[in-house]
């Protein structure tokens, strides 16, 4: 009896990961997802936001019936002359057209305007650069052979061609409701490509312990030279003074402000948080401004004979206070 109960687990178990499987899995909705909005912010510096995919099957009829009114058909052509298709909403179109004409994503209502090839033109490499990520993203996943090596090939303003242009096959077809422009517009991106794919099914690599080992090398010369050629800004601070606000609002030009306790030979060095790094007397070299490190009281506890240092600056020191 438990023998019988373990055993239909197990095929329950097995039913489930097939039904996953059939679907495309969690591999091509997340992909899309990335590929979609990185596409948008790399080649339109637009943001988008997926906020609802969905996967499902469809026979050729029922994929006629799917596009919008007035949406853009990017016809997509991939492995083994397998053909499919990106249909692009009458909303998503205008929020791309407009990012790259505007600057910006309008929120005027739209008009009632069928698709031009100089649209698709303007399109085709963002949808390209999609395709291509969703490709990457999906290298060594199952998911490859069916999602994989689809790039834009021609466009269509009528649906009615397509029941001539498509095999008469079934799609799996990833339906995305996206936002634009920080929610300016929203609108939907359909991608259906042939169910039982037309790409090789990817070779899976384990990498070995060397390659992982000048991966990680590689990776931190790489995050070092990031680091090194980061940017400080430090402010030279002289004295600070404490006003009313309406002291300060009734300033005139030319007015002159004491500035107590001010004094050449102590000069603190501050980053942007305020924070006080190091002291330093005032001086010049080479005909410019400069000024001679040298510790404060908290980092001469800390190290009894630190090395004195100079800072050079190649512009006039500003005075905070």
């Amino acid at each position: 009896m438990a023998d019988t109960q373990q055993d239909g687990v197990i095929r329950r178990k097995i039913a489930a990961i097939k039904a996953l499987l059939a679907e495309g899995g969690p591999g091509a909705d997340r992909s899309w997802r990335l590929a979609l909005a990185r596409a948008a912010r790399d080649c339109l510096s637009l943001p988008l936001e997926v906020t609802s995919l969905s996967l499902h099957h469809r026979s050729l009829a029922e994929l006629l019936e799917l596009p919008a009114q007035q949406a853009l058909i990017a016809v997509l052509q991939g492995p083994s002359e397998g053909m499919g298709l990106l249909i692009i909403s009458p909303q998503v179109l205008a929020a791309m057209i407009e990012s790259q004409t505007l600057g910006k994503v309008s929120t005027v209502q739209l008009t009632g305007r069928k698709p031009t090839r100089t649209d698709a033109a303007m399109v085709a490499p963002t949808l390209d650069a999609a395709l291509e990520g969703l490709e990457q993203m999906l290298a060594q996943e199952a998911d490859l052979q069916w999602a994989g090596g689809f790039r834009y090939a021609s466009f269509l303003d009528d649906p009615r061609p397509l029941g001539l242009l498509l095999e008469d096959i079934d799609y799996r077809v990833l339906t995305a409701e996206v936002s634009l422009g920080l929610g300016a517009r929203q609108g939907s991106v359909l991608l259906a490509l042939p169910a039982d794919g037309k790409a090789p099914m990817p070779a899976r690599r384990t990498p070995g312990p060397e390659a992982q080992l000048q991966s990680g090398l590689a990776f931190a010369q790489a995050l070092a030279e990031q680091v090194e050629d980061a940017g400080c800004v430090l402010n030279a601070v002289v004295s600070r003074v404490s006003l009313p606000l309406h002291r300060v609002m009734g300033l005139q030009v030319g007015e002159v402000i004491l500035l107590q306790r001010a004094a050449i030979d102590r000069i603190h060095l501050e980053g942007l948080d305020g924070r006080s790094m190091i002291d330093g007397r005032l001086g010049q070299n080479r005909g410019m401004r400069a000024i001679r490190l040298t510790p404060n009281e908290a980092q001469a506890l800390a190290l009894p004979k630190p090395p004195v240092l100079e800072a050079i600056a190649g512009e006039p020191m500003r005075q905070t206070g």
